[in-house]
């Protein structure tokens, strides 16, 4: 079951430009910063607010580190905005066999490594009426967190 909106992916050409300015107009601060490089992306997520299942609901800004990368052939294509919407889940295996049933594509057959240690996939956006939608089940956190 779907929890929240865990983040919205917004892609960049320069993502150190682009943090200065979600930080400057709105006060985000970043939270966490890392480069996937399965996924050719370098990436802040700023935390927006802690959530009532225990989570918080972040932007994720996502510059490319190479020209063939998902992000970068689709700020090719699209220029910078919004790339995709990610929704928390405890289980993010059972919410994509789930929605594959109801005939939705799973771009992935197992889910990926994301952010923070998180489990993703991606429901193809042909079939959630344009637009890319993530599926993330966070990774523990340590109890000094909580």
């Amino acid at each position: 079951m779907l929890t929240r909106i865990d983040h919205i992916g917004i892609a960049c050409f320069d993502l150190d430009t682009t943090v200065e300015f979600y930080r400057a107009t709105y006060g985000f601060e970043v939270f966490h910063t890392e480069v996937n490089e399965e996924q050719g992306v370098r990436e802040a997520m700023l935390k927006i607010n802690e959530t009532s299942d225990g989570g918080a609901s972040y932007l994720q800004l996502l510059e490319p580190t190479r020209e063939d990368s998902a992000v970068g052939k689709w700020l090719a294509k699209n220029g910078e905005g919004v790339h995709h919407i990610a929704f928390g889940t405890a289980d993010v295996d059972g919410d994509a066999e789930a929605v594959r049933g109801k005939g939705i594509r799973v771009l992935y057959d197992e889910p990926r490594r994301g952010s923070m240690d998180s489990r993703i996939t991606f429901l193809h956006p042909k079939d959630c009426h344009g637009v890319l939608t993530e599926l993330v089940t966070s990774a523990p956190r340590p109890a000094a967190e909580h």
